[in-house]
């Protein structure tokens, strides 16, 4: 790598970084592109020019670590000889991304990444496609094997998913009435009942 490239992936990674912390210590209000100028130490030039705009970046940041839960759900459920050990699995790796990295969590579930996946779905999905592979790749066996009831994939993946996304936001909305311990051994079960045979 040359020096020219190495300086412009420490540049990256500083906005990178930068905007994820705005994000978090001042939300959606509090993200503007001179905020992260100064929280990065990065000119806004150099901004314009790695992501082309505020949206650009932020765009970037969810897809970093969008592709990190993903990575995570697909090693789960990988290491998992059932469907429900996988069902246990998936839903238990969701919850320890949420508790292990909450700033990345609470953008990812904010209404600004919902705005962008409405606004971006079949790109975002497009752009993660090998993640969503491997997850519709441990389903579809175990819908032919009888294990899981034959619906259509991403019914079944709204069924696992659904209740798991639903207490995550509860938890970093603020709720104190929601322990992510507490959902991580009682979900599995009740999710397994709704999508097995």
């Amino acid at each position: 790598m040359s020096p020219k490239q190495h300086r412009g992936e420490v540049t990256s990674e500083l906005l990178l970084d930068a905007t994820l912390r705005v994000f978090t210590e001042s939300g959606e209000q509090g993200l503007t592109v001179n905020a992260v100028v100064r929280a990065s130490g990065v000119s806004l030039g150099s901004l314009y020019h790695h992501f082309g705009s505020l949206d650009g970046l932020v765009g970037a940041v969810c897809h970093r670590w969008l592709g990190r839960l993903l990575g995570d759900l697909a090693t789960a459920l990988s290491t998992s000889g059932s469907a429900r050990a996988g069902i246990t699995a998936l839903v238990r790796a969701y919850l320890v991304f949420v508790q292990e990295h909450p700033g990345p969590a609470l953008l990812l579930h904010s209404p600004l990444a919902d705005r962008k996946g409405m606004a971006q779905g079949k790109e975002v999905r497009d752009t993660q496609e090998a993640r969503v592979s491997e997850m519709e790749g441990w389903i579809l066996p175990h819908v032919e094997s009888g294990e899981l009831a034959p619906l259509p994939t991403p019914l079944i993946e709204s069924l696992v998913l659904g209740p798991v996304v639903a207490v995550a936001r509860r938890s970093l909305s603020g709720f104190d009435d929601v322990d992510l311990d507490e959902a991580a051994r009682l979900l599995p079960e009740r999710i397994w009942r709704s999508v097995r045979r």
